[in-house]
């Protein structure tokens, strides 16, 4: 029988570390569970928040009104060059998995927070790779139906950083991965490389959720901005001008509101700082937007999920 907390912090949920409490709270480990969740939240009209491992969300200090889901199923299974796995498993944990059994097609994902649902609901990519690239299929819970649905890797209408899962009406179950063999200790060396990059360009010993902005198509970029920042366009994994790159030549980075402020060493990220609100980093983040508005005409897009607002 699932558990049914009431008036959860939300903050020890987030890797911002900030958020106020939920009405309700519940942790599910499979999909039995889960049915018995939704269907108290159904019996008293409340609305529901699936929450992952909390390294995409920004929760409000006001917290959410109804109840929040955590996913921890964490099957893990492999069947010949496949992998299913839980949604609730870290990405971290498939990753390990996947490069000891020697199968290749993750490495690009070393050093990534979060969980499977998590990186399947936003498309997660870094390093030319994404989600989509390696994944089979995905397994659902209807929201509206009651079902348990499968979607093939085409029926996904997966985009950059973007799934048709992020409507809200299904919640995602599991996912199959599709890799071909690879040599263990090469895979390992690609991993750490990966690893060792987000390590010396991420701002890590601050609570962060990763870059708070997608970076730019580049069919969104006037001709001016293309000839002045030719050097900075990168594949990821079409045509992209990166967000940082904005923000840090409006110099931006260090700008602060309270306890929140733009990174200085990555110039995408907002952290926690000194203690933050939720308000504060909200304001940071409109703040950019409105300069990188007024000064490139480009409106940024939130890869950050804001919850509560």
């Amino acid at each position: 029988m699932v558990k049914i907390l009431r008036n959860i912090i939300l903050a020890q949920y987030s890797n911002y570390k900030v958020g106020g409490p939920a009405d309700y709270f519940c942790s599910v480990k499979n999909e039995e569970e889960l049915f018995e969740a939704i269907h108290f939240a159904k019996k008293l009209s409340l609305a529901i928040f699936i929450l992952g491992g909390g390294t995409n969300i920004l929760f409000s200090d006001r917290g959410f009104r109804g109840l929040v889901i955590k996913i921890e199923n964490k099957e893990l299974v492999r069947k010949g060059q496949e992998i299913k796995v839980g949604a609730g498993l870290k990405f971290e944990e498939l990753l390990n998995f996947a490069v000891n059994q020697e199968l290749a097609g993750l490495e690009w994902a070393g050093g990534l927070p979060g969980t499977i649902g998590g990186a399947v609901r936003m498309n997660a990519g870094c390093f030319g790779s994404e989600v989509k690239d390696s994944l089979k299929e995905v397994y659902v819970f209807d929201l509206r139906s009651s079902q348990i649905k499968k979607y093939q890797n085409s029926d996904c209408a997966f985009g950059y950083r973007s799934s048709r899962f992020q409507d809200g009406q299904e919640v995602i179950l599991s996912a199959v991965f599709q890799l071909k063999p690879g040599n263990k200790y090469f895979l390992q060396k690609i991993v750490q490389e990966k690893i060792n990059f987000r390590k010396s360009r991420h701002p890590l010993e601050y609570p962060n959720c990763g870059s708070f902005f997608k970076n730019v198509p580049l069919v969104k970029v006037s001709e001016e901005l293309k000839k002045r920042f030719s050097e900075k366009i990168k594949n990821d994994p079409f045509p992209v001008l990166p967000t940082a790159v904005l923000i840090a030549a409006l110099n931006l980075q260090g700008f602060r509101v309270g306890g929140a402020k733009v990174s200085e060493k990555h110039a995408a990220f907002i952290v926690n700082d000194k203690g933050a609100k939720a308000s504060d980093i909200f304001a940071v983040k409109e703040a950019v937007k409105e300069k990188v508005r007024e000064a490139f005409g480009i409106e940024l897009e939130e890869e950050v999920q804001l919850v509560g607002f």
